[in-house]
């Protein structure tokens, strides 16, 4: 397998018919996650690539990889959302050029907007760190209804429900462009271990 080969490159139309199959993926890795968004509607997803807000990995014909944007609160927010990579495209860092170019798409649609990220994901920690993500309150993000509806589709959506929207086994990201964060190398552990220590405050409740 040759990861040179892979392209990944912002969604058009004519890539709506994988909808089907990104949908599968989402929802087995959430499985072996064991957290985040149980499913998505292919009807969804294809509104997604069709409107110009995703991003889509191939090798050759085959899809490989997939992620996409949302904007929220009138165009202040734009989240990234729905990262997957194919089980047997894993350890090729694609996730990490999936995630640059969502990124990088997010920037170019909504250029003024505040972009976050909720994630368990230690990987996406870093390379979210890495684009100049800092981590933050669930206050400093969102307050669009809407968006924080989507959670019920999440295993631990009782917990954010049982906490008023405060606090959850995710941890908050966001990149705000008119105030570039100043992270380490240690930051995304920082926040790993957070989440372990809320995983366990859960436990004992």
């Amino acid at each position: 397998m040759d990861a040179n080969k892979i392209v990944v490159d912002f969604a058009r139309k004519e890539h709506s018919v994988h909808a089907p199959r990104i949908c599968d993926l989402i929802y087995e890795s959430a499985l072996q996650r064991g957290t985040g968004i149980a499913r998505r509607s292919n009807e969804y997803i294809s509104g997604k690539i069709e409107s110009g807000k995703a991003v889509v990995a191939f090798d050759g014909d085959r899809l490989v990889g997939f992620s996409y944007i949302e904007c929220w609160g009138h165009g202040d927010y734009v989240a990234t959302s729905g990262l997957i990579v194919d089980p047997a495209y894993r350890h090729l860092g694609l996730a990490a050029r999936i995630k640059e170019k969502t990124f990088v798409l997010a920037r170019m649609r909504f250029p003024y907007a505040k972009i976050f990220s909720i994630t368990t994901s230690l990987p996406v920690m870093k390379l979210n760190s890495r684009m100049g993500y800092k981590p933050v309150t669930f206050s400093e993000l969102t307050d669009d209804e809407e968006f924080w509806q989507g959670c019920q589709g999440c295993v631990n959506f009782d917990i954010l429900q049982r906490n008023n929207r405060r606090m959850c086994l995710c941890t908050g990201m966001l990149f705000d462009p008119a105030q570039p964060a100043e992270n380490t190398v240690a930051t995304p552990y920082i926040m790993a271990i957070g989440n372990k220590l809320k995983k366990l405050f859960r436990i004992k409740r």
